[in-house]
């Protein structure tokens, strides 16, 4: 087989490979280092990632606007080259259509979070047929919840520790010490 042969058919086998993507929505308000491992795990199970913010209005009022969550997102994932952002205000199921998602992916911290995360995936998965995906956080990032980071940032606690740079920095720019 001449090279050129091989090229093409290394190009036509590629072509018949789907890509597995995988759907991880939220509220990211912040974006918090619990949120980054599961997007880092995700980026190393799955070709394509998209990261989903959206504004959810049973959280109440958001510390920082859809434009500013997708910017510190974006900043935050940018070592990830098979990562992308995009914002929705629908159905996760319709977004995960619309992204051609393979999967969803949502994080677990507590048997807690399995109860509330399980009735949503079986409610997805009858009405699109779109499976989700658990991934269980480590110890060290398990008991994070931006909830809990928005109060103590409005308080004045430190939060760094628990963000990635691009949210400390604006968190900062927010609230000066």
């Amino acid at each position: 087989m001449t090279l050129s042969g091989l090229i093409e058919r290394s190009q036509n086998i590629y072509r018949s490979i789907n890509l597995a993507t995988v759907l991880y929505p939220g509220s990211f308000d912040p974006i918090h280092n619990g949120h980054m491992e599961i997007i880092e795990t995700a980026s190393r199970l799955f070709d394509r990632v998209v990261v989903a913010a959206m504004r959810n209005p049973q959280k109440g009022q958001p510390l920082f606007e859809l434009e500013e969550r997708r910017s510190m997102i974006q900043e935050s994932v940018a070592h990830l080259p098979n990562v992308e952002i995009t914002m929705f205000s629908s159905l996760v199921v319709q977004l995960a259509r619309d992204v051609g998602a393979d999967f969803i992916i949502k994080g677990l911290r507590a048997v807690s979070d399995f109860e509330n995360e399980l009735q949503m995936a079986q409610m997805n998965h009858k009405i699109s047929g779109v499976d989700t995906l658990f991934v269980p956080s480590l110890s060290e990032n398990s008991f994070l919840a931006s909830r809990l980071i928005r109060e103590i940032f409005k308080y004045g606690g430190d939060v760094s520790n628990m963000v990635p740079d691009p949210v400390a920095k604006r968190l900062q720019e927010k609230h000066p010490a």
